[in-house]
């Protein structure tokens, strides 16, 4: 689909991110560019996948100057909380910033997540998984997102089952998790 797009620069680099340890408990900040290098550095995360009223989620393709995973099929939303900021505080913002969108995210997990993109550099992320609901139709910011597209439960596995290697890997984890653990709380094929 054709975005309807604007084009905002909303990160940068050398932005802090949040340095936490397995408890998620904070040990410090570190630029956006040094979590990412190597195998990582553990840093506080969260997702947020978007349904619309027909059930459908909303799925991104990753704008291809995106360091890690670019031209990739990820979920909705997913970013760093700012410092002295709240992870719901946090998707509020980056929905608004990256999608256009209104949302009002339920948590539905946590866990941890290492995963390398060749010798470029690795997530190394504890994330906080959100869902929202009823969403509107986005208007995308162009310079995070090369394009959108809502799917059904039934397509996205199908998909995903047939081409593995055209998403992103934590999409791949939390959408496993969303439709085993949490299928009460997303919305029905």
């Amino acid at each position: 689909m054709a975005p309807r797009a604007r084009f905002e620069v909303v990160s940068s680099d050398d932005e802090p991110l949040i340095l936490v340890d397995e408890q998620d408990r904070e040990v410090g900040t570190l630029d956006k560019t040094s979590c990412h290098d190597g195998n990582g550095t553990l840093h506080r995360a969260f997702s947020l996948f978007v349904f619309n009223a027909n059930g459908d989620t909303l799925l991104q393709r990753r704008h291809a100057d995106k360091r890690l995973w670019p031209g990739y099929w990820s979920n909705g939303c997913c970013s760093h909380p700012r410092l002295g900021e709240d992870l719901e505080q946090a998707v509020v913002r980056r929905a608004g910033q990256e999608l256009g969108l209104s949302v009002a995210p339920e948590f539905l997990f946590k866990f941890q997540y290492q995963a390398s993109f060749g010798d470029i550099g690795s997530e190394f992320e504890l994330c906080s998984v959100f869902v929202s609901h009823g969403a509107e139709t986005p208007q995308v910011n162009s310079a995070e997102i090369a394009e959108w597209r809502w799917i059904s439960r039934r397509e996205l596995d199908r998909e995903m089952q047939a081409a593995p290697q055209d998403f992103t890997p934590w999409l791949k984890i939390e959408w496993r998790r969303l439709t085993t653990e949490f299928l009460g709380r997303i919305q029905p094929y």
